[in-house]
This record gives C-alpha cells, structure tokens and sequence, in this order.
C-alpha cells in the first residue's frame, strides 16, 4: 500500500520546542505527531461510540418505561467497585 502525508503544520515556536523537549530516545517528531493522530482518532471514535450507546439506552428508556435513578445506579457501581477491590483487581 501507498502511503500518504498530512499537510505541513505550522505551529508557534514555543509548541514544536514542547513537543520536541518530550520526545522519547529514538523517537521522531514526525513519529510522535503521527501516533497522536492515531491516538486522537481511537480516542474520537471511542467517544462516539459512547453518544451512541448513551442514545441507544435513552430510547430504550423511552420505549420500555423502565428507568434507573441516579442513586440505584451509584450504588450497583459502588458494589461491583468493592468487589472487584475484594479480588485484587482495582486499587484505588
């Protein structure tokens, strides 16, 4: 396959010296501009997702009747929390 490039970016001395000053050994600035393009757009469509399923549950809501207060909601969260704190898997 064919690669492609972005456009060339034009940014204030003071932003390319910050992103140059946390570059990691071996790392290029190209590199790490491409790998926070590839992160912005998991983290875009992880985002849309989320508004979709959020969308989703609301018309469920509305079609079905069945609703969960705030509180209900909270409080099953807290459970699984405290169990999975039990098992070892999450610290707080």
């Amino acid at each position: 396959m064919k690669t492609a490039t972005f456009p060339s970016l034009r940014v204030d001395p003071e932003l390319r010296q910050a992103a140059e000053s946390v570059l990691e050994e071996g790392e290029s600035l190209s590199g790490f501009m491409e790998q926070s393009i590839r992160a912005n757009i998991e983290r875009r469509r992880q985002q849309q997702a989320f508004i979709a399923r959020g969308l989703a549950s609301r018309d469920e809501a509305k079609h079905s009747g069945v609703y969960y207060s705030a509180a209900d909601v909270h409080l099953e969260l807290d459970e699984m929390l405290a169990a999975a704190e039990e098992k070892g898997r999450y610290r707080r």
